[in-house]
């Protein structure tokens, strides 16, 4: 049985290596901050949210929460604090009234031990922390007892506020580790708090599938893992961080268990009373659930290291709330639009490059003469006016029969024409290198007829036009009739 108990509350050996990035590092071009790497906090938009909108936030993460873990009404409700706890045993917490007063009473003194949490009683405690960080390696670490003389005398300092220099030998290590659970213990509710009881006891039923969608005995470790890291994003800001320093403390002490002899399952047994058990209740009151809550502490600690990041989807969602005008409520909406655009962008681009030409290179080059004939026609019909000439000398430069099919059979680069029937050929077929590539895109009826309308149009403007400035204007006004 020991051996069983440490094998499931080891901790896998590689686990910190593989452990994600908490931030990413970005270059400041700023020349007055070269050299100073900027943080970059990948939950940026996610704390933001939290902060500025508390309501939408919790929307979007409870309707999460429920779409990997069946709470039914009651139990959600009290989830979100809409109604009274029921807990086992008839357990709950102390009335409003009691534990105002009691409350107002350790504020007059200073009190912590005792007290609703609060970052200042968590600063207290973080010297505990930061002492056992360097202490790990002493055996049955949590699990012996410390001296009761010295613990009250380390209390009664952490009560009043001052700094204490445990490092002056004056204190043992189990001193320390003792008065930490003794400070867990005596918090009014559990670290996890007493809406998320009901959530923890679902997440440890959690289980994996098999390809006949039977449920089977296999902890499904990643909805475990995605679930548990929703229901940290709704704790009380300073539970939430007291629970991650704490669990990082755990974690390295399970890392060095091979020292202290103590596993990530021992440990769960010494601190899931604290945690998770809700106030005032025993083991007879647990029943079958204590077996749930026990490992789901160990399973905890040995997967701290990725608790406390949220879920990509919800990264992204609280980005679109600030970056865009649509928010997505779920990871299935943003699954959803994702797989939407992808299949638009692939028929699409499917529908681009599997369009045939129906025309062979013979009817191209014809259609491309006829084109330029009808459009020397229009200009011929144009009224008489120095414009009129410029353009037919334009076109007299070169024969109107000539093709650029035809010149697409030399090898060597043609050094681009700047006149205006090799602007029109260039319009209508691309440069002779690339006229090949093009067909396969475009009909070349329309490629042409297309040109044919633009072209129409600026010689319209020339026939209605009367200002003499237009007739002074230098050949290149026909590049822009051709871009048109």
């Amino acid at each position: 049985m020991a051996t069983e108990e440490q094998n499931e509350g080891e901790v896998p050996a590689g686990e910190s290596g593989r452990s994600d990035a908490i931030c990413n590092f970005v270059i400041c071009n700023d020349s007055s901050l070269r050299g100073q790497p900027i943080i970059f906090n990948p939950d940026f938009f996610v704390e933001k949210l939290r902060h500025e909108k508390p309501e939408v936030f919790t929307e979007l993460v409870v309707s999460n929460i429920t779409r990997l873990i069946d709470l039914p009404g009651t139990e959600l409700a009290q989830l979100m604090g809409e109604v009274d706890l029921k807990l086992p045993g008839g357990a709950g917490p102390a009335s409003g009234f009691f534990r105002s007063l009691m409350s107002l009473k350790r504020k007059e003194k200073g009190v912590i031990f005792g007290s609703p949490l609060t970052e200042e009683g968590i600063a207290q405690i973080y010297q505990l922390i930061e002492y056992l960080h360097k202490n790990l390696r002493v055996e049955g670490l949590f699990r012996v007892p410390g001296n009761s003389v010295r613990q009250q005398i380390l209390r009664d300092a952490l009560n009043s506020g001052t700094d204490i220099d445990l490092e002056s030998g004056e204190f043992h290590s189990n001193d320390v580790a003792t008065l930490l659970k003794m400070f867990l213990g005596e918090l009014p509710e559990p670290l996890l708090t007493h809406k998320h009881f009901h959530a923890h006891l679902k997440i440890a039923d959690l289980m994996k599938f098999d390809d006949k969608g039977n449920k089977t005995n296999v902890p499904d470790k990643e909805r475990q893992i995605e679930a548990l890291q929703l229901l940290f994003l709704i704790l009380p800001p300073p539970n939430r961080n007291l629970l991650k320093l704490l669990l990082d403390l755990l974690y390295q002490t399970a890392k060095k268990q091979d020292k202290n002899k103590m596993s990530a399952y021992n440990l769960a047994l010494m601190f899931a009373p604290h945690v998770l058990w809700p106030k005032n209740v025993t083991a007879n009151d647990l029943q079958e659930n204590i077996t749930k809550l026990n490992n789901g502490m160990a399973f905890m600690i040995k997967h701290s290291q990725k608790l406390f990041k949220a879920p990509a989807y919800i990264r992204e969602c609280a980005r679109l709330h600030y970056l865009s005008s649509r928010t997505q409520a779920s990871k299935d909406d943003l699954d959803l639009t994702a797989s939407c655009q992808t299949k638009s962008f692939q028929l699409a681009k499917s529908q681009k490059w599997n369009r045939v030409d129906p025309y062979s290179h013979e009817e191209t080059q014809q259609r491309t003469e006829e084109a330029l004939r009808e459009l020397f026609q229009h200009v011929h019909n144009m009224p008489e006016s120095a414009k009129k000439k410029q353009l037919i000398r334009q076109f007299n430069k070169q024969s109107v029969t000539q093709t650029p099919g035809r010149e697409a059979s030399t090898p060597r680069k043609r050094a681009r024409s700047r006149s205006f029937s090799g602007l029109i050929r260039r319009k209508v077929l691309g440069n002779p290198m690339m006229s090949e590539k093009k067909d396969k895109h475009s009909t070349p009826e329309l490629t042409a007829l297309d040109d044919l309308k633009r072209a129409s149009k600026e010689n319209m403007s020339l026939d209605s036009s009367e200002d003499p400035e237009f007739s002074s204007c230098p050949p290149r006004i026909f590049s822009s009739m051709a871009c048109m």
